[in-house]
Formats: C-alpha cells, sequence, structure tokens
C-alpha cells in the first residue's frame, strides 16, 4: 500500500527560489515544490541537468548559474522574482562537500570551499529580505550536515561551513523574525543520491553508517525535501531559527 505525505496549502502558488537544484537533494526539492503547486525557480551551474528537469516538470524557470559568481547570483533572483513575482520561500541548498584533508587545504582551496558552501547562504538570504520583508514575511530553508555536529576529518572547510549556516541560521531568525521571516535549517545524515552512489557509498561505507544510525538505514532525498515543505508551509509558522536533524537516529 502506498503512503500518502503531506499536502501544503499555504505553498499553491507561492513563489519558491532553490539554489543547487538540478540533481540530487536539489532535485527531489524542485519536485517537491512543484507538486505542492508551487511557482518554483532554480539554479545550478549544471545546465543540462537543470534544463533537463526542466524540461520534464514544466512551468519552472531555470538559469544556469555558478553561486560563487555573486553578480549571478543576486541577478537571477532578481529575474525569477521579475518573472514569477516576489520570492516567498528561499531553499539555500547549493553545497560541495568533495573531501579534503586539512593539511592539503591551503587559503585559496579554504576559500573557494566556503565560496559554495557558506557565502550563498548568506548572499541569497540577503538578495530576498527586501521583497519577503515587503509581502509581510516568508521562510528561508538554509542547509547544514550532520558533519557539523560529528567533524568527520576528511572535509574541515564544509565541516566548518555547515557550522556556521547552523549560527547563521539563528542570527537571521533573530533579525528577521520581525518582518515575518521565518529562518531554518535542516541537516541531513548521509542521503542516497547518485553523486553519494558514485564516489563515497560503497557497501563497506553504508554498513558502517547502518551501525551507528538509530534506523539503519540511509536518507531518501525525497524524505528531507518533505522536511523543507514543511518548513516553507505555514504549519511550522511558529518554528524559527531552528536546525532540524533528518539523519535515521544518527547523531
Amino acid at each position: 500500500m502506498s503512503e500518502a505525505f503531506g499536502h501544503y496549502p499555504s505553498l499553491k502558488d507561492r513563489v519558491v527560489f532553490i539554489t543547487g537544484g538540478a540533481m540530487g537533494i536539489g532535485a527531489a526539492l524542485v519536485r517537491a515544490f512543484h507538486g505542492q503547486g508551487g511557482r518554483v525557480a532554480f539554479i545550478d551551474r549544471a545546465a543540462a541537468a537543470g534544463e533537463a528537469l526542466a524540461a520534464e516538470l514544466g512551468g519552472v524557470w531555470f538559469k544556469p548559474v555558478d553561486v560563487t559568481d555573486v553578480a549571478a547570483l543576486e541577478g537571477a533572483i532578481a529575474g525569477a522574482a521579475e518573472d514569477l513575482g516576489p520570492i516567498a520561500v528561499l531553499v539555500n541548498n547549493v553545497a560541495n562537500d568533495t573531501r579534503h584533508r586539512p593539511e592539503d587545504t591551503d587559503a585559496a582551496a579554504w576559500r573557494a570551499h566556503l565560496a559554495v558552501n557558506l557565502d550563498p547562504t548568506f548572499l541569497a538570504a540577503r538578495a530576498v529580505h527586501t521583497g519577503m520583508k515587503a509581502a509581510g514575511g516568508g521562510a528561508i530553508v538554509n542547509f547544514s550536515s550532520i558533519t557539523a555536529f560529528l567533524g568527520p576529518g576528511d572535509l574541515p572547510a564544509y565541516v566548518a561551513a555547515k557550522g556556521a549556516v547552523n549560527a547563521l541560521t539563528r542570527s537571521l531568525a533573530r533579525a528577521w523574525g520581525r518582518d515575518g521571516i521565518r529562518v531554518n535549517a535542516i541537516a541531513p545524515g548521509w542521503v542516497e543520491t547518485e553523486r553519494q552512489r558514485e564516489l563515497w557509498l560503497t557497501p563497506e561505507a553504508e554498513a558502517a553508517w547502518n551501525r551507528e544510525a538509530a534506523l539503519h538505514r540511509l536518507i531518501q532525498p525525497e524524505e528531507v525535501a518533505r522536511l523543507a515543505l514543511f518548513l516553507a508551509a505555514a504549519d511550522s509558522g511558529a518554528i524559527t531559527g531552528q536546525t532540524l536533524l533528518i539523519d535515521a537516529g544518527r547523531v
């Protein structure tokens, strides 16, 4: 018997902007918000994958953007708002979890990691703030990671960025609560995406994860997307400044 998942009338016709939406968790987010009747805009540097997803769904707005290009990021947000209307929901999903040893991470590499994993979270939020405030409020959903809590040693810049996302989430929630803007974060555990399967999710690694996770299973992209729907919807109207873990009980 198939399961029925939540439907959120408050998301219908709301303009939703998603960073890193072409693949993996991002594509699940685009599909989920589109399925709720939202007017979805998304960006990703993977142009072919983004265009394919937009063509598959129909009625979604896509632009190929490298989020480390600040002018392009801000321009895409402004363009989406001009074409679709004021952005009511921002999902800061974009990230790069490429492994890197501390001793091999020089100043340029450190800065490059933060330019993807931290800077766009703040800059995109800043770019939507004025429009959300004028509209009487909105919801921002940032993406963190359980690595910010576990602190694995093979991706220090990513861990630092995700810890900063948690702190930034609390700060922006305080700063913009008076504007009716809620800011929360999602910290996923190991999510079974194609990228993870190709690069790191070996049978041995999965077995090790299962030994530590209470539910003894991986997380699916669609499950993460459903949590984002809840945090964006009116159903979570009293929740702000929080980082919610979805990790099968790993932490």
